[in-house]
C-alpha cells in the first residue's frame, strides 16, 4: 500500500464552497464517511479514498464545530485496530514475536501518516486551542498504551529483546537490524520508554552477566588474560551500542563493564601472584602495561594504584641496588631508568604523572646512595 502523494489544499476556498447546513444528522454522517476511510487504511484497502474529500469533510467538522465529536472519533476507531494488532502480536509464535510487532508497527506509522494529512485542519487549529495531544503524537502514544504496554506484550518484549542479547554474548548471531527497528521504535515512542521498558533492565541483566563473568575469570585466568577479556567486553558492547541501541546507552553500559569487571578486582589484579603488574614490568611486557594503564584509567583511583604499586617497586628495586652498590652501580642505575623510560614511552603514552613518579623515585634511591658510608 503506497500513501497519497502530497497535496496543496486551498483551506479558505473549501470554506465557501462546502458550507453545510446545521443538519442533526451531519455530524455523524460526515463521521461515518472518515472512520469508512481510516478503517480502509488499517485493512491496507486505501487506494479507493479520495484523500482531498475526506480533508474536506474533515475541514468542515472542524468549521462546524465538530471538532470534539471528530478528535475523540479518531481516538476511538485508532484504539480499535491497535487493539486488533496487539491481539495478532500476542498470538505470534516465539520466533516470530519481534516481527510480528515491527510489523504492526510500520503498519501503524503508515496509517497514521495519512491520518494526519486527513485531519491536518484539526491539527492546526483545533487541537491547539483544545491543548488536546496533536494526531501524530496521539498515535505514538495509543501504540505505547495499547500494544507496548499490554500485558500480554510488555514483559514479553523485555524478555526476548534481552535473550537475544545474551544470546549474541554467547556467540550466536542474531538479527540486529530487527533489533535496531525495535529499539528505535521504543525510542520513537519517548526517551522514557526506551529507558524504563528495555534500558533499565538491560542494565541489570548485563551487571549480573559481567559480575558472574569476573568471577570465572578471576578464578581462571593470568592477569593479562583476565584484561585482554576485559578489553574484548568493552569493545562488544561499544559495537552492539553502535548496531542496535540508543547511543545514550553506550556511557551506561560501559560503566557497568568497567564497575564489575575492572574496579571491582583492580587490587586484585595489579598483585596477581606471577603475572600482575611487577610481573609485567620486570619482563617488559609493554602491550600487556599498556592494557592495564587504559582500562584502569578507566575507574576510580585505578590510575593512582598502578602509580604507586610502580613507584613502591622502583624504590624497593633501587635501594636492592644501594645497599650491593656494585662496581658498575652507574651503569645499572642508567639501565634502570632506560627500562622505565621504554615503560613509559610504550605503555604508558609518556603520561606525565607516571613520569613525575618515576622522577621521584628515582632521586629517593640516589640519595640514600649519596647518604650511604
Amino acid at each position: 500500500m503506497s500513501a497519497p502523494k502530497n497535496r496543496t489544499f486551498q483551506i479558505e476556498a473549501f470554506k465557501f464552497k462546502h458550507q453545510v447546513g446545521v443538519d442533526p444528522k451531519y455530524a455523524e454522517k460526515t463521521w461515518n464517511i472518515l472512520e469508512h476511510a481510516i478503517h480502509e487504511i488499517y485493512n491496507h484497502n486505501a487506494s479507493g479514498n479520495n484523500f482531498e474529500e475526506l480533508y474536506v469533510n474533515a475541514y468542515n467538522m472542524v468549521l462546524h464545530k465538530f471538532g470534539e465529536k471528530l478528535y475523540s472519533g479518531l481516538v476511538t476507531t485508532i484504539t480499535f485496530h491497535l487493539k486488533e494488532m496487539s491481539s495478532s502480536i500476542e498470538a505470534a509464535q516465539e520466533g516470530l514475536f519481534l516481527e510480528e510487532l515491527n510489523s504492526k508497527w510500520e503498519d501503524h506509522n503508515k496509517a497514521l501518516q495519512m491520518i494526519r494529512d486527513i485531519f491536518m485542519y484539526m491539527d492546526r487549529t483545533f487541537i491547539p486551542s483544545t491543548h488536546k495531544t496533536p494526531v501524530h503524537e496521539l498515535g505514538l502514544n495509543l501504540w505505547r498504551d495499547v500494544v507496548i504496554h499490554s500485558s500480554k506484550i510488555q514483559t514479553r518484549l523485555q524478555d526476548t529483546l534481552l535473550e537475544l542479547i545474551q544470546r549474541e554474548r554467547d556467540g550466536e548471531v542474531i538479527n540486529r537490524e530487527l533489533m535496531r527497528n525495535i529499539t528505535k521504535m521504543l525510542m520513537d515512542l519517548g526517551s522514557s520508554v526506551y529507558q524504563n521498558d528495555f534500558e533499565k533492565q538491560f542494565l541489570e541483566s548485563s551487571a549480573h552477566f559481567y559480575r558472574l563473568e569476573s568471577q570465572k575469570f578471576i578464578q581462571s585466568c593470568d592477569c593479562m588474560e583476565y584484561l585482554k577479556e576485559a578489553e574484548r567486553y568493552l569493545n562488544e558492547e561499544k559495537e552492539r551500542v553502535s548496531h542496535y541501541l540508543d547511543a545514550k546507552t553506550e556511557v551506561k553500559i560501559t560503566n557497568v563493564v568497567e564497575k564489575e569487571l575492572i574496579e571491582s578486582h583492580m587490587v586484585r589484579l595489579v598483585h596477581m601472584e606471577n603475572s600482575g603488574l611487577v610481573n609485567m614490568i620486570v619482563d617488559d611486557k609493554y602491550e600487556d602495561l599498556g592494557r592495564m594503564y587504559s582500562l584502569f584509567h578507566r575507574v576510580p583511583n585505578g590510575f593512582a594504584l598502578i602509580r604507586d604499586v610502580m613507584t613502591s617497586y622502583i624504590q624497593q628495586t633501587g635501594q636492592q641496588l644501594v645497599a650491593e652498590d656494585p662496581e658498575d652501580f652507574v651503569e645499572r642505575l642508567l639501565d634502570l631508568k632506560d627500562k622505565y623510560d621504554k615503560i613509559i614511552g610504550l605503555a604508558f603514552s609518556n603520561d606525565e604523572t607516571f613520569q613525575n613518579a618515576f622522577n621521584s623515585s628515582f632521586e629517593y634511591f640516589i640519595d640514600l646512595n649519596a647518604r650511604s658510608p
